[in-house]
């Protein structure tokens, strides 16, 4: 068995240190032979563009789900669940009626908007052909924004699915006019990554660097999570009295992750000190019943942490 594409994108990016709407019915007979009245105009099926949104608000923000794709990862006990037997795993996924050869992640970046900041929160897996991805671009302009409207990229790390979508196909800025904002530790292992060397270069004179868990922006905040990467930040918005925690790669599957916190990820750069971390972070956001934004749960993404036992369990919104 193989181990899963972004796994094999993000070892070698980890070399060295790391990079971190309805169709219509047909009418029935009855209806056809003798209608007294004009039926109703049947619902205007969505547009994919449409479909590949998802507006909200957090206080007085207006807040977008963008779909940039998938990853599909196979069950083969080298990813998710790592020294775990494949068929624990496999056992865990059927009990929540899900396939159980493999585990599917969803990408999507968040766009904020307050005021004259538009702010892209992570920007997905670009051209990479290891995913099923890169609709960042159309979706963003589905969302009413053209790229070079954003003025802020905020990135929870460095591994290919969060920023390959900083360029566009011709390795120019995707974002021209957008500052790039990361923890100084996860600039700091980039610069070091000789696999990161032409992202580096491109983007080098956009970087801003904030030290883990500082006010990034004003209502935006860094959250440290430690073991990811040497520098992986989720982050806390607030507007007013409402708070959404944007948590990157603190959980990956909105089953295995949530309901095995203390799972082995292959992904995870010092897998004890990520541990630790996702399981407080959960904690966190159960205590508190903090409204979540999962960039890899099933689109779009939103919903809260309960508490299950020693564990956690997913509740998506609506």
């Amino acid at each position: 068995m193989t181990r899963s594409p972004l796994a094999l994108a993000v070892s070698l990016l980890l070399a060295g240190t790391m990079l971190a709407g309805c169709a219509k019915k047909p009418a029935s007979e009855e209806q056809a032979a003798a209608p007294a009245a004009p039926a109703p105009a049947a619902p205007a099926p969505a547009s994919q563009e449409q479909a590949d949104i998802h507006r909200f608000r957090i206080g007085t923000l207006d807040a977008v789900a963008l779909r940039d794709g998938t990853i599909d990862t196979p069950n083969d006990g080298k990813t998710f669940g790592v020294g775990q037997k494949t068929e624990d795993v496999a056992a865990l996924l059927s009990a929540n009626g899900q396939p159980t050869d493999t585990l599917q992640l969803s990408i999507q970046p968040l766009l904020l908007r307050d005021g004259d900041r538009t702010v892209l929160f992570d920007t997905g897996a670009g051209g990479e052909t290891w995913a099923k991805a890169g609709k960042l671009q159309a979706s963003l302009r589905a969302a009413g924004v053209e790229p070079a409207q954003v003025t802020d990229v905020l990135l929870s790390h460095g591994h290919p699915d969060h920023v390959a979508g900083l360029l566009a196909k011709d390795g120019t800025l995707a974002f021209p006019n957008a500052t790039v904002r990361m923890s100084a530790p996860e600039w700091a292992a980039m610069q070091e990554n000789p696999n990161a060397a032409k992202l580096v270069a491109a983007i080098g004179r956009k970087v801003a660097t904030f030290e883990p868990g500082a006010p990034v922006l004003p209502g935006v905040t860094a959250v440290a999570l430690e073991g990811h990467t040497p520098g992986h930040s989720a982050y806390e918005i607030a507007s007013g009295d409402e708070r959404l925690l944007y948590i990157g790669d603190a959980a990956h599957h909105y089953i295995v992750s949530v309901q095995r916190p203390d799972w082995t990820v292959e992904y995870d750069q010092d897998a004890p000190r990520a541990q630790a971390a996702r399981r407080a972070l959960l904690k966190r956001a159960a205590d508190g019943n903090l409204r979540v934004y999962a960039v890899h749960f099933p689109f779009p993404g939103l919903g809260h942490v309960k508490a299950q036992g020693d564990a956690y369990v997913w509740v998506p919104e609506g």
